[in-house]
Parts: structure tokens; sequence; C-alpha cells
């Protein structure tokens, strides 16, 4: 759905600072949500959903956002009005203005919310988990991809009985669903976790951990010839078997932070980016190698009918794998 604002009852421009002299953001994020706001979770008004998995939070800085742990959506309350409406930034802006009657000279709509609760900051939501034994059904599931018991143990990824979103049962592993943590260690007193659950056709990510949290950081070397940097921490994983030292940033949104790429170029002689060959995987790409052109990038050809490393080995085994990543090394030798 697209908008066409060209109504007498807007006057551009509008902005972000425009509309919060008028109303909060509070009122913003009721309306839209289309629900009185609340400190507890709630289900998605944006998709179907049966288990409250999403919440508020507050930053450090004082900005409201929507939080949906399912899809790992983090949203202020003109990136909701965008991701209901199908708009651009600029379209939800307008779009805010007109629903509230507002012009720059008059605000006709009066704040919603009357009680305006505490929210949490992202930092202290928690997620915990219930463990239990991997089965032959999931061991041999990540086996497909080159990754032993052994390596899952190596990168603290473990087997989930139950998860648990701020203190309720979230997800229930079954045979037909599994799910399994990843755990990078405890920030400010919360464990840090990251839930995948594979199987699920979407919504399989549920993610606490910080955004400076790299993925394999804790198992590199102390040096080496090459540091593959990769999308996930199951690539991570399967690169290790390869002794190919790797790590990922934590998610596809985000990247490694400056200080840390600093460290690792000193520790690593050449750093290669090889991320998936899908749309976003390409054009990722694309904004780091004009930011870090000192970097080698690699990719999978498509005709493959593999978007990552992952992938390539499920479908081609362990020795067409190594002689890819062999290939790939020559390439960016010459």
């Amino acid at each position: 759905m697209n908008f066409n604002y060209s109504s007498d009852k807007v006057q551009l421009p509008i902005t972000k600072e425009f509309l919060l002299s008028k109303n909060s953001e509070e009122t913003y994020m009721s309306y839209y949500l289309g629900m009185p706001l609340s400190n507890k979770a709630f289900c998605s008004p944006l998709r179907k959903d049966h288990k409250p998995s999403c919440s508020l939070w507050k930053s450090k800085l004082g900005t409201l956002y929507f939080k949906d742990f399912a899809t790992g959506q983090t949203l202020s309350f003109v990136n909701l009005v965008m991701v209901k409406y199908n708009c651009t930034y600029s379209e939800a802006l307008i779009k805010i203005a007109e629903d509230f009657g507002l012009t720059p000279e008059q605000t006709n709509l009066q704040p919603i919310i009357q009680q305006i609760p505490t929210f949490k900051t992202k930092s202290q939501s928690k997620i915990q988990i219930e463990q239990k034994e991997f089965t032959k059904q999931e061991l041999a599931w990540w086996k497909q991809f080159g990754i032993t018991k052994e390596i899952l143990d190596k990168f603290s990824i473990f087997s989930c009985k139950n998860v648990f979103l701020n203190n309720k049962i979230f997800i229930t592993s079954t045979e037909k669903c599994p799910v399994y943590g990843y755990f990078y260690g405890i920030k400010n007193g919360i464990e840090q976790w990251k839930i995948y659950i594979p199987l699920r056709t979407k919504f399989r990510w549920i993610n606490n951990a910080d955004k400076e949290t790299t993925q394999g950081y804790a198992q590199l070397p102390e040096t080496g010839k090459y540091l593959v940097i990769t999308k996930s921490l199951k690539d991570v994983a399967l690169l290790y078997t390869f002794d190919m030292p790797a790590v990922a940033p934590s998610s596809e949104t985000s990247f490694i932070k400056k200080e840390l790429l600093e460290e690792l170029k000193k520790r690593f002689q050449t750093i290669i980016v090889f991320f998936d060959n899908d749309r976003t995987g390409k054009a990722y790409m694309a904004k780091l190698r004009h930011k870090y052109p000192e970097f080698k990038y690699l990719i999978i050809p498509r005709q493959l009918k593999a978007k990552d490393i992952s992938d390539f080995y499920k479908l081609y085994g362990r020795k067409l794998t190594k002689d890819l990543i062999k290939k790939g090394l020559k390439i960016i030798s010459k």
C-alpha cells in the first residue's frame, strides 16, 4: 500500500520533531498499536500472534521502542507506522499528521494516554532456557552442516526444553519444532541469548544479546593468515571445522564495531567478508565494500543453489565444501 499525501490538511515539511511537539511518543505508539500501553508482554498487532512476545522499552536516550522478540523487529512509533502501512518514512510522518489532525499551527486530537507506565530498557529484557540433552535427531540435523556435538559445545550452543521470556514460558521444544540457544555470556547481570528455531518458516529468532556481540570471537586463535566475517554462528562453526577462523555480527542488520575490527586487522593478515548471496546479503556487502575496500569479498555463485556455506555443505558434502574454500582463497590471493 502506497500513500499519496498531497492533502490540504498537511503543510510540509512534517518532521518527527514537529509531531513530538504536539503529542508524546506514548500517544502515537498507543494509537498505532491499537491498545493502551503496558509494561507487560503482549501479542503483536502486526501479525498473527497467540503468545505474548512483544514489549515496550526505552533507550538510554529516552526513546520509546516497540520490540517483537519473535521477529527481532525494534520499532519507533514512526517505524511502526511504516511497517503497519507499508510506506516510506516521509509518508509515515504525513500519515501521522493527518490521522491526528495536525498542521504546523494546531493540534486537533488530545493525547490518548492518561497514565504513562515505566518501561524497561532493552538491557532488562530477560531470556533464560531450561536445557536438555541433544536428541539423536537434533544431532543429525546439525551434522548435515558438518557440526558435531563437540563443536556445539565449543560454541556454547544448547538444546532447549523450554525458553522463558521475562520469566514466562515463550516456547517449548518439540520433536517437530526443536529449539536451540546460543549463549554469549552475562552482561550487566543479564544472560545474553540468541534463540534459534530453525524449522519454523518465519519468526525463527529471539535475541536479547547486545548489538555489539561478535559471534565466534571467544573461539578465535591469537593470530592467523585469514579471518572470515560471515553472517551466522552456524557458518562460523562450520568454517571452524575447516580450520578457518570466523566471526559473525549479532544479526544481519548489524556489523562488527570499528574498534574490534581494528584489533582483528592487527591479528589476521587478510579479512574476508562472506555473506549470503541473496538480495540482502549482496546489498550489505556492497555497502561494506565501499566502507572497507581493504577487505576481500566472496560470495557463492547463485547457480550452485546454495545461499551460504552451510547450505552448500548440506547439498554437496565435506569434500566439495573444502574445494570451494580452497578456490575462494585462490581467488582473493590473485
